[in-house]
């Protein structure tokens, strides 16, 4: 796997060269829009309406509307003045509890990697955060672009999360629906409550898979052989006579889930009986 960028951490007066690494990937199933007439890929062009012209890269430039129709033109050079243009650099800013931070923030990860040379400070940093259990806010700048990001420790890693700046979070109290008023009785909380706890378990991701997309690659490979397919059946809803009812089957339906997961656990697989000849 090929590194994003190489540069380094600093906190202090001490520098840690590292490689960036992508820490994720989409697996979404990709589709080509065709002309349905003929099946032919569609083109897209660049094209300006005002010269009634097709444009080639080399005459695209940037520019910023400040006002509806008016555009302000960025040069390449404009951008090579601005501050960090062409450093990359993770500066440790702040040493945090990873609980203040709200997951609202976090926006992509990476993997940081020791540089040549660089295997004893990184982790030194590495085992210092491990110890004190804290987490690092940093500014970095990727591909030009400055972010904000946290620096954890993964395993036997340090990683690195880019963040969103607080005044590109939505304040929900801008969501009108959210401005309800509504009663919860003791028992309807205390019931909630232990729904909650009997569907709790540890969080492991690789129980969790994607069926839209196994359902869809199903469905693209049954196209590709011939074969029908076929749809899913809708699933059934009993008629809930009120919210206590509706929390009392719940409870019933995650107790009888997790006896049936603990005695799959405990059983041992039944050994195949050896066909006599």
């Amino acid at each position: 796997m090929r590194p994003l960028w190489k540069g380094a951490v600093s906190f202090g007066l001490i520098y840690v060269p590292v490689k960036m690494y992508a820490a994720t990937e989409k697996k979404d199933i990709k589709f080509n829009y065709l002309h349905e007439k003929c099946k032919t890929p569609v083109q897209y062009r660049k094209y300006c309406p005002y010269c009634d012209t097709e444009v080639t890269q080399e005459e695209v430039v940037r520019g910023y509307e400040y006002e509806k129709g008016k555009f302000v033109v960025m040069k390449e050079e404009d951008f090579e003045r601005l501050p960090g243009e062409k450093t990359r650099s993770v500066e440790i800013l702040d040493f945090v509890d990873l609980g203040e931070i709200d997951p609202v923030f976090y926006d992509k990860a990476y993997y940081l990697a020791p540089g040549d040379g660089g295997q004893k400070v990184y982790d030194l940093l590495k085992r210092a955060m491990g110890e004190t259990k804290k987490v690092a806010v940093a500014r970095v700048v990727i591909r030009s672009k400055e972010a904000l990001a946290v620096l954890r420790t993964a395993e036997n890693a340090l990683m690195m999360s880019t963040m969103f700046y607080p005044d590109e979070v939505r304040n929900p109290a801008v969501i009108e629906e959210l401005g309800y008023r509504v009663e919860l009785h003791d028992n309807e909380v205390k019931m909630a409550v232990s729904l909650v706890e009997n569907l709790s378990s540890r969080f492991e991701p690789e129980k969790y898979t994607n069926r839209y997309r196994e359902a869809l690659m199903e469905a693209i490979q049954a196209k590709v052989t011939g074969r029908e397919v076929e749809a899913p059946a809708a699933p059934g809803a009993d008629n809930v006579v009120d919210l206590m009812s509706a929390l009392k089957a719940s409870i019933d339906l995650a107790k009888k889930a997790r006896e049936g997961e603990a005695d799959t656990k405990e059983t041992p697989p039944a050994r195949r009986r050896r066909k006599t000849v």
